[in-house]
C-alpha cells in the first residue's frame, strides 16, 4: 500500500437534531415516522469531536477538514478561524429549491462541489473514527490506485424486495445494482463496509451526469425513498467500472472495518467495543440505536472509551468552560 504525494481531504455530513429549530423544520416535512428516526440525527455523544481528534491523531497528511451541515448549524466547540478545518452550509452548494433536505443521499450527491476540496477525498459520516496511522494507506494500492472496501453481504436485486416494506437504504441499493447492471451488465455486488471511503471528485461528477435523471430525483427528495440511489456508492463501483479503482483484498477490508452498534443494554454495548478493541480495525463507525432514549450510562461509557483513546484536545477546539484559562496547550500526541 502506498498513498500517492497528492492532497487528500476529509469530508464529514454532520447534523445535530438539538440546535433550535431544527426539530420544528423536520417535523414539518416528514410524513413517515422512519424520517423521524432520532438514532440518525442526535449529536449526544460528541462523537464528531472525537472523530476530528482522531484523523488529527492518526492521519496527519490530511491537508484540510471539510464539515458540511445545515445552517446555521456549526459545532459549538469548534473554532472556525483555525485554517484547517472548514465549515460549509448545504445552501452555499445546494440549489435552494430542494432545500432544507434530511436525506443523506442527496447531501452527499453534492460533496465534491465543495470549496477548494481535493481531488481525491475520504468521506466520513460523523459517527466513525480512525483509529490508526495505516488507514489512510488501505485506501491505496502499492501502485496507487484507489482501493474499494467491501463487506461480505451482498445486495439484494429488486425483484426480491417488497418496495412497501423494505429500508429505503436496501431500495437505493437495489436501484443502483439495477443501473450499473444495465450499462456495465449483471454482476454479483455486495455492500461497501461500513466506514470510511475514498471519493473522487471527477467520478463524482461523472456519475452526476451518467445517472443524471437517478441523480435528480434523489437531489429533490427531502428524505431518503425507495426511488433513490446512494451516491457515495454509486461513485466507487462506477470508479472501478472505469479503471479508476480497485476492489481491496478481503482481508485488508475486514482489517478496515471496525463497527459496534451503541444500545442500551449496556453489557452488549461494553462487550462490542471489547470485541471490536481486540480486532484492533483501522477504523470504527459507533452507529446509534439507543431508539428514543439513551441510556446515560452508556452514553458515558461510550465518551470515555473515547476519550481514553483520543485525549488530547486538536488545535481548532475551544476550551470547555470547566478548564482553567492559563492551562498549559497539550502536546500532539505522535503518531
Amino acid at each position: 500500500m502506498s498513498v500517492p504525494a497528492e492532497p487528500i481531504d476529509v469530508v464529514y455530513t454532520w447534523v445535530d437534531d438539538s440546535f433550535p429549530g431544527y426539530m420544528g423544520q423536520l417535523n414539518a416535512y416528514a410524513d413517515d415516522p422512519r424520517d423521524t428516526d432520532p438514532n440518525r440525527t442526535r449529536d449526544n455523544l460528541d462523537i464528531l469531536r472525537f472523530s476530528l481528534r482522531s484523523v488529527w491523531q492518526n492521519l496527519p497528511q490530511i491537508r484540510k477538514i471539510h464539515i458540511l451541515s445545515m445552517r446555521p448549524q456549526v459545532p459549538p466547540w469548534l473554532d472556525t478561524s483555525h485554517p484547517k478545518v472548514h465549515v460549509s452550509h448545504h445552501d452555499e452548494i445546494m440549489p435552494a429549491s430542494i432545500l432544507p433536505t434530511f436525506n443523506s443521499f442527496s447531501i452527499v450527491s453534492h460533496l465534491h462541489l465543495l470549496p477548494d476540496l481535493s481531488s481525491r477525498f475520504l468521506y466520513f459520516e460523523d459517527d466513525m473514527l480512525a483509529l490508526s496511522p495505516d488507514l489512510l494507506n488501505a485506501f491505496f494500492d502499492t501502485d496507487g490506485v484507489p482501493l474499494l472496501h467491501l463487506d461480505t453481504r451482498k445486495i439484494v436485486p429488486q425483484t426480491r424486495l417488497n418496495p412497501g416494506t423494505e429500508s429505503p437504504w436496501n431500495l437505493a441499493l437495489a436501484n443502483m445494482d439495477t443501473l450499473l447492471s444495465d450499462r456495465f451488465g449483471p454482476a454479483p455486488r455486495r455492500h461497501i463496509t461500513h466506514g470510511p471511503h475514498l471519493l473522487d471528485k471527477d467520478i463524482c461528477a461523472q456519475m452526476c451526469r451518467d445517472f443524471g435523471e437517478h441523480i435528480d430525483i434523489t437531489r429533490k427528495s427531502r428524505f431518503r425513498t425507495g426511488d433513490n440511489v446512494p451516491p457515495e456508492v454509486l461513485a466507487c463501483f462506477l470508479a472501478v467500472e472505469n479503471g479508476a479503482a480497485k476492489i481491496a483484498p478481503d482481508t485488508l477490508s475486514q482489517k478496515v472495518q471496525g463497527y459496534v452498534s451503541i444500545d442500551n443494554f449496556l453489557p452488549w454495548t461494553w462487550f462490542n467495543l471489547r470485541r471490536m478493541d481486540r480486532r484492533q480495525p483501522l477504523s470504527a463507525t459507533l452507529n446509534d440505536n439507543f431508539q428514543s432514549a439513551p441510556n446515560p450510562r452508556v452514553e458515558k461509557m461510550v465518551r470515555s472509551w473515547m476519550k481514553l483513546r483520543f485525549p488530547v484536545t486538536a488545535p481548532w477546539e475551544r476550551p470547555p468552560i470547566s478548564d482553567t484559562p492559563n492551562s498549559p496547550p497539550q502536546p500532539r500526541p505522535q503518531p
